[in-house]
Formats: C-alpha cells, structure tokens, sequence
C-alpha cells in the first residue's frame, strides 16, 4: 500500500509562512464561547411534538432488532412483498442507459402523457398532461399542497383518526387542524353532522384519505359526492390522499372527489406508486388537479425540487401504463392476512376488530383491556415482542386502539394476534 507522508505542497506553504501557526495549535484548545444559540424559525417550535416520538414505540423495536432481538414488526405501513419484476428490470434498464440528466420541473413529458391516459381512464373524461406535478411521493406531494393553500391562521378539516404526519404537514406553513371526530362503532366514517360543527369561516380545505391510513375505511361514492358538496358550500379545497387507491377489499369501490368534474377545481389529489407497485424507496409520486392550479404551483414546486431522477420518472410511466398481477396478489394477502388477526383474537373478550375496507391496516380496539392504546403497544412490545403502533398517534379518536399493519404472513399475524390475546387476557 502506498504510504503518503509529505503533506500537500499548499500545507509546506503555510506551514512555513511566516508566523503561520501549526496545524496542531489551531485545535489544541476548543473554542469558548457564551453565546446564545443562533435563533430558529418559528417552524421548528410548530413542528417539535409533530415528529419521530409518534413513532416511539416503532423506533424502540428498531433498536432492540438492530441488537439481534426477534421481533415481530406491524408498526410500518412499508410493503413486505416483492415488487413486480418487470418494473425493477425496468428501473434497472434505465439507468443503463445512463438517463441521468435534470428532468422537467413539472414532470418529464412521458410521464405527464401516462398520467393523463391513467386518470382518463379511470375518470371517464379527458384529463389534459397539464394537470399534474412529480413529486417525490406522497408526503412531499401533501407538503407541496399545502404550502400551496394555506396562509397562517387558515384551518384544514381532518378526519379523525388520520394519519400521523397531518398534523405537521398542516401546521408548517401556520395553519391550523381541526380534528372532525369518526366514531369507531360506525367503522370510522365521516360524520357529516361533525363537519358541519367544525367548519367556520377560517376553514380553508378538508383532508380525505381514502382507503384510509389507519382506520381501513373506503368512502362510498354518495360520501364523496356529500363531501364535494359540503366543500363547494364552504367554498373549501378537496385535499385526497389516494396512495391506498388500489388496495380497495370486498365489495367496496374507490371513488375519488376528482372522478366528479364539478369538483376537479377545487380537489388536489397527491399519491404515489409506494404502496400499489411495492416501491416506497423510488419515493415516486405526483398531484392531480386543475390547469389553472398546476400552473400556478409549478413555481412553488420548482422551488422545492427543481427536477426529479428522470429514470424512476420513466419507470413511473411504466408502471402507471401497464398492469402487475403482483398488484392483485398484495390486494388478496392483505385480506388473508386481516382474516388471520381477527380469527386469531377471536378468543377474547377484550380485543375486537373488523376487516378493513381497504388499505393494508386494521384497527385492534383495546379498550375494554382498560389501557390506551399507548400502554397496550408498550407492554406489547417489553413482555410479548409485537411491535405496532399506538392509535393515540393518529390523533384523539385513535385512543384506546393499536394500528397492526398487515406486513407479515399469516402464520406471524396469527401468532402475533396470539400473543396480543395473551397481554389482554393478563390484565
């Protein structure tokens, strides 16, 4: 090995420079200093609850797994499948090719074309490569919103449960959430009399999230037209999580505020291919609106991101024009997997859960243990090795449940859901 011992010739130099000090002088004593800490923006105060500590239990696994600790994780709504083949190959083809260079701020033009023909199709109606922004998934995509939206002080509806980073991507640029309570023994959907109590004349946008993360619920197309109406008669946006769109269980059907063209100004919808194609590390997403609402956000867009990867753009139009069986097979191990949680606490008289309508979460109702749902995932985690996540950290509505992801087989989900009998069976 070749050994490197004169310093560089700039380093003689000022090492012999004339009262140049040496470098082991210029670190021999640790700078003193009694200043005040450099001010923050106020952001950093708004958003210092809004974080990791939702994700305390989660993250308390993770170290106990990194020490080699088994563990069984249904904290993260992070696919365990495989994705579909032909899309790595096709990713992997693309960098082959070498296809690095800046892309569009708004989209690269092949991808912009295969939204337009994805949403075509699933609206009915023509829908214009004008009306959509890449972004690097969805929760950049909810930022971009609402960065886009709000001013400080305007208030966005949340339905409550909802999912744990609203709140913040709310609260960043000052607005205000309004939490509209679900009732669990409805399965979780809206309340319309709630809405009407908690719009006022502050309320800028609502928040949908359907199939929802966490509660499992799928809004019926009379919902969302209700939903539509309510926002034309507050004179509200339509903010629509859908990343959850393909995974829709029995007889339910997704339905979008977006399919209806009465409502396409005012509803932004933000998703991505993370949860549908298995890809959450491509972080591959976009936002559907109106013309006029694109164009006027590009700049803001442009701002932030300035261009994505071109080649996980490419792959999205790839993904987007063609269909996976692996799609369908996820969908259908989702259910199986919820039908093993429910028939493997069936036993007990103090855990219940439905199946959920969509999504890839069930909602575990521990109230009748007597613990929040914060305990129960604690001990969980300390006496039996399941690591979930506490409802309380999806907002007030979410108190007394755990949201048990469906990311293991159904062998692991039944003896999960026997150790979870176990700790309620305890109490």
């Amino acid at each position: 090995m070749r050994k490197f011992t004169k310093p560089h010739p700039e380093v003689r130099a000022l090492r012999a420079s004339k009262g140049a000090p040496r470098f082991k002088k210029i670190y021999s004593q640790p700078a003193q200093s009694d200043c005040k800490p450099l001010k923050l923006a106020s952001i950093a105060d708004r958003l210092s609850r809004l974080g990791s500590e939702k994700w305390a239990v989660h993250i308390e696994g993770k170290q106990r797994a990194a020490k080699g600790e088994r563990l069984i994780f249904l904290s993260i709504g992070e696919p365990d499948l495989p994705p579909p083949p032909a899309v790595l190959e096709y990713a992997r083809q693309q960098i082959k090719l070498e296809n690095m260079h800046y892309s569009a701020a708004r989209g690269e033009a092949i991808l912009l074309q295969s939204l337009a023909r994805f949403y075509t199709r699933q609206t009915g109606r023509s829908i214009s490569p004008r009306q959509f922004l890449y972004v690097p998934g969805t929760q950049t995509a909810l930022y971009l919103a609402f960065q886009s939206i709000l001013d400080p002080g305007d208030e966005v509806l949340l339905l409550d449960p909802y999912y744990a980073t609203y709140e913040a991507v709310v609260t960043s640029p000052s607005g205000v959430p309004v939490a509209v309570p679900l009732d669990p023994e409805r399965g979780f959907h809206i309340d319309f009399q709630a809405l009407q109590k908690a719009v006022t004349p502050k309320s800028c946008a609502i928040l949908l999230n359907s199939p929802s993360n966490p509660t499992g619920a799928v809004f019926t197309l009379d919902e969302i037209r209700a939903v539509g109406e309510f926002a034309r008669q507050h004179d509200l946006w339509i903010v629509s999580d859908e990343v959850y769109a393909t995974h829709v269980h029995g007889n339910n059907v997704f339905t979008s505020p977006f399919f209806f063209q009465e409502f396409e100004e005012r509803t932004i919808v933000v998703s991505s291919i993370s949860k549908s194609h298995a890809v959450p590390g491509f972080r591959s997403g976009w936002i559907a609106a109106s013309e006029a609402f694109c164009e006027r956000m590009l700049p803001v867009a442009e701002t932030m991101l300035f261009g994505s990867q071109a080649f996980l753009e490419n792959t999205l139009s790839f993904a987007l024009d063609n269909e996976f069986a692996e799609t369908k097979a996820a969908q259908l191990a989702y259910v199986a997997r919820a039908k093993a949680l429910i028939a493997g606490i069936s036993a007990s008289r103090k855990l219940k859960a439905r199946i959920p309508e969509g999504g890839m979460f069930v909602m575990l109702d521990v109230r009748q243990t007597g613990l929040s749902g914060n305990d129960f995932a604690r001990r969980l985690l300390t006496e039996h090795d399941v690591v979930t996540m506490p409802g309380e950290s999806f907002g007030r509505q979410g108190a007394g449940h755990l949201r048990v992801a469906l990311t293991v087989d159904a062998k692991q989900m039944t003896e999960a859901a026997r150790r979870m009998v176990k700790l309620a069976d305890s109490i």
